[in-house]
């Protein structure tokens, strides 16, 4: 196992894949450029408990991107039943409310040395706001996400997910101990494909960005060491 992440900025690589094997390559060919490797509701799915396990074989932190959303005590138990495969970072959603952030909050702490920081997923990267607007939010979704980065933080939260726009308002409105974890990411003249709230790297960091996720820019380079190689390069790392 990897042991849990407690360093400073860093970038970790979306391995938005179904194949263990290829998972478990594209970990290892990163491996000396990334801070850690995410692993999300598709891969797990399809490989469960074991298929991360490989995974994280190669050495690097793990953030588990499951994004929990159900009653507390259903969350609670997922959080325990996950705790084993040592991820540094577990996704629960802001939606669920207080009760359920405080429940994943405490079964997390449950677990002593081995435990998860907990971030909530406030809106999804993929939305905008005609789309939170379609499921009767009202207002930008700058303001949802403020709403939703206040109440993880009130319930005992490490921090959130949001989108890179947002990350200079929540660095005000949270201060500098939340973490803050941002997907979204795009290198100069990548596309955007399905993500509508992007921004560089660089960018992204100087806003007060914790943890980039990238995924496809790496992911889907024809050399994808090479591709985290420049993007660490482009934040410092």
């Amino acid at each position: 196992m990897t042991g849990l992440w407690n360093a400073g900025p860093g970038m970790f690589v979306a391995l938005d894949m179904v194949d263990p094997a290829a998972a478990e390559a594209m970990a290892a060919q990163v491996r000396p450029h990334v801070a850690g490797v995410k692993l999300g509701l598709e891969f797990f799915a399809a490989n469960g408990p074991a298929g991360v396990r490989r995974v994280a074989g190669a050495g690097l932190p793990l953030f588990l991107d499951l994004k929990l959303h159900d009653i507390p005590n259903t969350v609670a138990g997922a959080v325990r039943a996950v705790v084993p495969l040592e991820p540094s970072l577990l996704t629960v959603h802001a939606g669920g409310g207080p009760a359920m952030l405080r429940a994943a909050r405490n079964a997390a702490a449950d677990a002593g040395t081995l435990r998860p920081k907990i971030v909530a997923v406030t809106v999804l990267t993929s939305l905008d706001d005609a789309d939170l607007g379609a499921v009767g939010q009202t207002g930008p979704a700058t303001d949802q996400v403020r709403r939703l980065a206040a109440l993880a933080q009130e319930s005992g939260l490490d921090g959130v997910v949001c989108a890179p726009q947002e990350v200079a308002i929540l660095r005000g409105d949270c201060g500098p101990d939340f973490l803050l974890v941002v997907p979204g990411i795009r290198p100069g003249g990548s596309a955007a494909a399905d993500q509508k709230r992007v921004m560089t790297p660089t960018e992204a960091i100087a806003a007060g960005a914790d943890i980039l996720v990238v995924g496809r820019p790496i992911t889907a380079a024809a050399d994808p060491a090479a591709a985290a190689r420049d993007i660490a390069g482009e934040i410092g790392r």
